[in-house]
């Protein structure tokens, strides 16, 4: 059981220490999702 605590602590505080890492690939891919989906409405042809 305190192997299991142990781990999710770990897991926090990389997460503290890498939350700005992740945060840009998913802001490029939510951008890319989202020009993909205006570029098929037709809003820019």
């Amino acid at each position: 059981m305190q192997t299991i605590h142990n781990g999710y602590q770990a897991m926090g505080v990389l997460l503290d220490v890498n939350w700005e890492r992740l945060l840009f690939p998913i802001a490029i891919l939510l951008s890319l999702g989202v020009g993909a989906q205006l570029g098929s409405m037709g809003l820019f042809w």
